[in-house]
């Protein structure tokens, strides 16, 4: 609370507990890196949004730099363990990421666009988990190309 310039009871006078600042700091920081996905898919639609959208994700700098990325990777363990709202806050915002990203699955012709979208979202997510744990080695740069790929392969 220190760090943050508060104390113990400004804290809860914003927050109920621990759990709700989690909660609303996953809900808004992924609400952030949807809006990321957004800006970087532009006016592109079906699989050239895609494309975009998990280049962008799975590339070199996100990899290098994750407190300025989302921060899922980073997070995910705690928030297994967290409290039910929390939780709720992560599926409520995976939710949405899912359904932009089917939105675009759809229009790129796929006969599945949600179960497609929560596997493009999931390559995205673990493989960007999976290069920043082996960044230093060329095994993270493969990763990070060869999800890409595999997203790219699957929307022809």
């Amino acid at each position: 609370m220190g760090g943050a310039g508060m104390t113990v009871g400004g804290f809860y006078a914003h927050f109920p507990s621990k759990d709700a600042l989690m909660a609303e700091t996953v809900s808004s920081s992924l609400c952030q890196s949807l809006e990321e996905l957004k800006e970087v898919g532009g006016d592109k639609r079906g699989a050239d949004w895609l494309e975009a959208a998990s280049r962008s994700y799975l590339s070199r700098a996100h990899r290098d730099n994750p407190s300025s990325g989302c921060p899922l990777p980073a997070t995910a363990g705690e928030i297994a363990n967290a409290g039910e709202d929390v939780r709720k806050a992560l599926a409520d915002e995976i939710d949405a990421i899912t359904r932009e990203i089917a939105s675009h699955e759809q229009e790129a012709g796929l006969a599945e666009p949600r179960g497609e979208a929560l596997a493009a979202l999931a390559m995205m997510f673990g493989g960007l988990t999976l290069a920043r744990a082996l960044k230093g080695t060329p095994q993270s740069d493969e990763v990070l190309k060869a999800c890409r790929d595999h997203i790219a392969r699957c929307l022809e």
